[in-house]
């Protein structure tokens, strides 16, 4: 069955799946919202996947919010003074700042959660590395000493992605590889846990408490966040044909990421809207566990470039509207200030399969075995898989394709043992494009081993070049510095890039005010 015939059949089993909890909305203003998936983990600094992201952006604030200009406005801190020649920074909170729980945001809570996300973010670590000292001076003011300037500072804090979320100090105490589950955040909404029910629905509820910032224009995750509704319900639906039939008939809102064989049917519809919003979009990879073999060879990894067309895997995606996806992706954002082309004649060409399997025998591979772990409900990532793993099967590679959901797959990720041990070779993943716009925040070609993000390279050259990035003093040093960085990341292989391509969301246009953003669900309002 076609899927535009599945999505007539499935008109009554959307109303069948949707209709029992979205009553519990009832008499309320309420957004409902199809998730990319369902959110398995909870703790945005313990879990790094974006759906996890986006419920974090409810739940918790942060101190300082990137605008539409990628540029770091203050968010939770009133503002900064910068003393000792950009040595000490000495940042000053909001006024009435508090947590779900009723108890102030003081300075120490900002310490420690600052503290907590660093040990796991690649950025935070070089923040703590130059910091000889963060303390809280006051309730409201707490400081950074630092070894040597680091004018940085504002852009790490906030980081969109894989970001600082503020938190009761006892709960940032926790340790940074255990996730934190009593969701007591500083954001503009609360998660509601009595109604959480796993592979199925989330719950958050508009926080009274919430201080929105007094002035400024709301602009991606800067300035003002108010909210308009009551309550805002995720609905894990993983069947596109029925999130889609749901959106049509107005049992849900919004639809994250609508499949891109149905946009044309939305589009037509005169009460839904489809839009692409999000800054950046999404950069597309097959990421390698470089702790395992085979894929602890950087010749092995090397190995699967000429197997690599990019328009495939875009076009698996996003379906033949080249407007929404580009082919011509390295390890940096296409169209960015940074951006290059070195090094992407490796990847020029139809695939040569052949070339693959040469150059895997060249490079060692004994016919190891390779579990390629799939999560199959989120279309994006199991579409790059299909044609992965297809590709892994005509080269050669002993495969074991695992799929299952991102429920399963997500805390699997965090393993670093072998394949005995419940470990993993390769994945197909997305990052948010906004974090690759420089290689102060591109965590993903980090050379730092188990220190880094699920894959774990280790690349002295890269953290060398990465270094000199941040002490480059000019534009054109930047860009020169960035070049060399994607000729050696093609060297070491942190991962091979797939392409860039913008997912667009649909919504029902009785909404209104939904920012140039991932979702966030502050400044909406619903007729």
């Amino acid at each position: 069955m076609k899927r535009r015939q599945l999505l007539n059949a499935s008109m009554g089993a959307a109303a069948t799946l949707s209709l029992p909890t979205i009553g519990r909305g009832q008499g309320l203003k309420t957004i409902h919202f199809v998730p990319q998936s369902d959110l398995a983990l909870l703790d945005p600094v313990f879990n790094t996947a974006l759906v996890t992201r986006n419920h974090g952006f409810l739940v918790f604030d942060q101190l300082y919010g990137l605008d539409e200009g990628l540029q770091p406005q203050p968010q939770m801190v009133e503002g900064h003074v910068i003393e000792d020649g950009g040595r000490t920074w000495k940042m000053t909170l909001r006024a009435g700042l508090m947590f779900h729980d009723g108890t102030p945001v003081l300075a120490r809570d900002a310490v420690a959660s600052i503290v907590r996300w660093a040990k796991n973010d690649p950025f935070g670590q070089n923040v703590m590395a130059v910091t000889d000292e963060l303390s809280a001076l006051s309730d409201r003011v707490f400081q950074f000493r630092l070894k040597k300037p680091f004018p940085l500072l504002p852009v790490a804090l906030a980081k969109p992605s894989s970001y600082c979320p503020v938190m009761p100090e006892r709960l940032a105490k926790t340790a940074s590889n255990v996730q934190v589950t009593e969701m007591v955040g500083s954001g503009p909404f609360r998660f509601v846990a009595n109604e959480r029910l796993a592979g199925s629905r989330a719950v958050y509820q508009k926080f009274d408490g919430y201080v929105p910032r007094p002035s400024g224009t709301p602009s991606f995750a800067s300035g003002p966040k108010i909210v308009y509704v009551d309550r805002v319900e995720w609905h894990t639906i993983p069947d596109g044909a029925t999130a889609a039939a749901a959106l049509q008939r107005g049992e849900v809102d919004w639809w994250e990421q609508p499949t891109p064989d149905l946009l044309p049917l939305l589009r037509k519809s005169g009460e839904i809207a489809v839009e692409a919003k999000e800054i950046g979009g999404s950069m597309s990879m097959i990421r390698f566990n470089h702790l395992q073999p085979p894929f602890d060879n950087p010749a092995i990894r090397r190995a699967f470039f000429p197997g690599i067309k990019q328009t495939d895997y875009m076009t698996a995606v996003m379906g033949e509207d080249r407007s929404l996806w580009n082919d011509r992706c390295g390890f940096f954002l296409p169209g960015g200030p940074l951006s290059t082309d070195a090094g992407l004649e490796t990847m020029a060409g139809a695939p040569d399969f052949e070339k693959v399997k040469a150059n895997l025998k060249a490079a060692g591979y004994k016919g190891e075995r390779v579990v390629f772990v799939v999560p199959s409900d989120i279309p994006s990532l199991n579409a790059m898989s299909e044609i992965a793993a297809d590709m892994f099967r005509r080269v050669g590679i002993n495969l074991d394709y695992q799929a299952s959901d991102w429920g399963s797959v997500a805390p699997r990720l965090a393993n670093k043992e072998g394949l005995d041990k419940g470990g993993w070779s390769v994945w197909c993943n997305n990052i948010p494009g906004i974090i690759a716009v420089t290689p102060a925040t591109q965590s993903y070609i980090r050379g730092i081993g188990r220190a880094g993000t699920y894959g774990w390279p280790e690349s002295a050259k890269l953290e060398a070049l990465r270094s000199s990035f941040l002490d480059a003093e000019t534009p054109e040093e930047q860009k020169r510095i960035t070049r060399e960085l994607q000729l050696q990341a093609f060297e070491d292989v942190p991962y091979v890039p797939l392409g860039a391509y913008t997912q667009p969301i649909a919504y029902r246009k009785s909404l209104s005010g939904i920012r140039r953003s991932f979702p966030v669900f502050y400044n909406v309002k619903k007729n």
